[in-house]
């Protein structure tokens, strides 16, 4: 039986984990803080009743996720919104997005059809796509055809690809979306992770787990006891000396802590490529308890699960371009949750969390609390009547929660045209380390951020080869 060390419990932790427990591995997670989930937690911070996501708050491509199949058997249990999600615009009804193409298409009027000739064929095949879409960008691929019929607009810049639309309502909820990837919109390629997003999601919808996001990492810990595996929380590791021998080390940590933590074992060209890893903009964010919701002017928002605060196309091109270059704009990016319209257990009564989090520079260190709330107000006239309490994670708060969020970027490095193409190891395996046993299995490699855990699903599987299990 094969010892297998995991350091770390966010989802890709948690995935590369079960993985491996279920060809026969002995598993042993180890988590530095008291509570295992990394980003994909949630908490009652305004008391017993009010549930809020600590940061992973939507999960479009995690609710088929092969890293996650059978939780449902753990636990976790998703619920949709009536509308996935909403952009506002000042002078102009909201632009929703919806599960299906066609209702969403019938809303943007006189581009719908265009929307529907972005997103209606990639989006019906996507249970074919997804084994590509989920995996390193670079690889040979189980459908060539269709993962070219899906990539081709996505090597373009995202404010290149949104002229594909004639109005700013479609062009906002295309460049709304693009935006989760925290980078200039004028890049190459920066179209990538908007397009994966809405594929996936007019496939799956953006679901809610069931009493939050917590969930997820509920039912993967129960999945890997069940499995014969065991976690350790309070268990700081900060070099391989503490370690006991293993056949296999997973490391779900940032490329800058997997350094530290192998000083001296990794060779030099992955300590220069790791060292060379860039991590981009902040995450500044603040929960509210809002009486009777939020009085949104485009009232239809009231059913959205998510909304996006960015005004229109030129707003959002300019404001990610200033976070990038260090800058805090006005009226900030803000991406907004309303989880409860989905899941309704997370309110207490009348009163319901309100999620919401701002892009900002890296390593912001001022207050953005009134520009996030001065959004909302913009967009919600008379908001600021029914906050009855808010509570404040700044950038340095992310990071001293969770390591891997340096400068407080929730999202494990900038996502960069390289780093999107070829991970933190370009031209290798962006699994291996170049360490024989270990391997880096977190957000930093493909396909990054979310809790569909599979960076750590592949890295797991990398290590079931390399171990001769499979």
């Amino acid at each position: 039986m094969a010892d297998v060390i995991v350091i770390g419990s966010g989802p890709n932790g948690l995935a590369a984990a079960v993985t491996l427990a279920r060809v026969g591995a002995q598993v042993t997670v180890l988590e530095a803080e008291n509570e295992i989930g990394g980003g994909t937690r949630s908490l009652e911070p305004f008391g017993e009743g009010i549930i809020v996501d600590h940061c992973s708050g939507f999960h479009p491509m995690a609710v088929s996720s092969p890293a996650l199949a059978e939780l449902d058997r753990y636990g976790l249990e998703w619920a949709w919104p009536e509308i996935d999600a909403g952009h506002p615009l000042d002078d102009a009804p909201a632009a929703l997005l919806h599960r299906s193409v066609d209702r969403t298409a019938d809303g943007l009027g006189r581009d719908g059809d265009r929307w529907r000739l972005l997103f209606e064929g990639p989006s019906s095949s996507y249970d074919a796509l997804r084994a590509d879409l989920l995996g390193p960008v670079v690889h040979v691929p189980k459908h060539p055809l269709l993962l070219g019929r899906f990539g081709a607009p996505t090597v373009l810049p995202a404010a290149l690809l949104a002229h594909l639309f004639r109005t700013e309502r479609a062009r906002a909820l295309f460049l709304g979306t693009a935006a989760h990837a925290m980078r200039p919109l004028t890049e190459v390629v920066s179209s990538a992770i908007g397009m994966g997003i809405l594929t996936a999601g007019h496939h799956d919808g953006w679901p809610v787990a069931v009493g939050g996001s917590q969930a997820v990492t509920g039912a993967l810990a129960r999945a890997l006891v069940d499995l014969g595996g065991t976690i350790e929380t309070g268990v700081r590791v900060t070099s391989m000396d503490q370690l006991p021998p293993a056949d296999a080390i997973m490391l779900n940590l940032s490329p800058t802590a997997a350094v530290n933590l192998c000083a001296g074992r990794l060779p030099d060209a992955t300590v220069r490529a790791y060292r060379r890893y860039a991590y981009g903009p902040a995450a500044y964010k603040v929960d509210f308890t809002i009486e009777q919701g939020v009085p949104w002017r485009d009232a239809e928002l009231g059913r959205a699960g998510t909304v996006h605060l960015g005004g229109g196309p030129a707003e959002i091109l300019a404001n990610e371009r200033a976070v990038a270059r260090g800058r805090m704009p006005e009226r900030p990016f803000v991406l907004l949750g309303q989880q409860y319209v989905a899941d309704p257990t997370r309110s207490r009564g009348d009163v319901h969390p309100l999620y919401a989090y701002a892009h900002v520079p890296a390593g912001y260190t001022g207050d953005a609390t009134e520009a996030i709330t001065a959004q909302i107000e913009r967009f919600a006239p008379g908001v600021r009547e029914r906050i009855r309490d808010l509570r404040v994670t700044r950038p340095a708060d992310f990071t001293a929660g969770n390591t891997n969020y340096v400068g407080g970027d929730i999202l494990t490095g900038a996502k960069s045209p390289t780093a999107l193409l070829f991970g933190p190891r370009p031209g290798r395996n962006p699994y291996g380390t170049g360490l024989h046993g270990v391997y880096l299995c977190s957000a930093a490699a493909p396909p990054g951020p979310g809790a569909h855990g599979m960076a750590g699903h592949h890295a797991a599987q990398l290590a079931i080869k390399d171990l001769g299990l499979g």
